[in-house]
């Protein structure tokens, strides 16, 4: 039964892979005519409203995005190599601090491994003080 189940799933993600690669050889000739079924981008307004429903703080810029930086730098320079990276998954833990997590320090230390960088629970502590003090502190 087991074999079944498995080979069934397989077969639809096979399916649905290959759904989803086809091409359109369509008449159409011009080179710069690109076709997309993925939705048009929505406003950075829409994007503030999930996130804030999500419980994420807002994007931090200036001085407040260099001190959430450099708190993180602060626990390991690596993480702080793609910015972007770094203050997303800030973001991230700040709705993970204020939703409630069950262990946050452990949720932060694997929230911040990336890049080759593995961080212990001890370093999650020092993350989540740091976003206290910066991003999002405590209400």
């Amino acid at each position: 039964m087991r074999i079944r189940t498995t080979t069934a799933a397989i077969v639809a993600i096979l399916a649905v892979t290959v759904v989803g690669c086809s091409s359109d050889k369509g008449s159409d000739s011009k080179a710069d005519t690109v076709k997309s079924t993925v939705p048009e981008a929505s406003s950075a307004a829409d994007n503030s409203g999930a996130a804030k429903n999500a419980g994420m703080p807002p994007e931090p810029t200036g001085a407040d995005r260099d001190a959430v930086l450099a708190a993180i730098h602060d626990v390991n320079g690596n993480l702080t190599h793609d910015e972007d990276k770094a203050i997303d998954a800030a973001r991230n833990q700040c709705a993970s601090l204020d939703g409630g997590a069950t262990n946050p320090d452990h949720s932060a230390a694997q929230r911040f491994s990336y890049g080759g960088v593995t961080l212990t629970d001890d370093d999650g502590s020092h993350i989540n003080f740091g976003l206290r003090k910066t991003l999002c502190p405590e209400s």
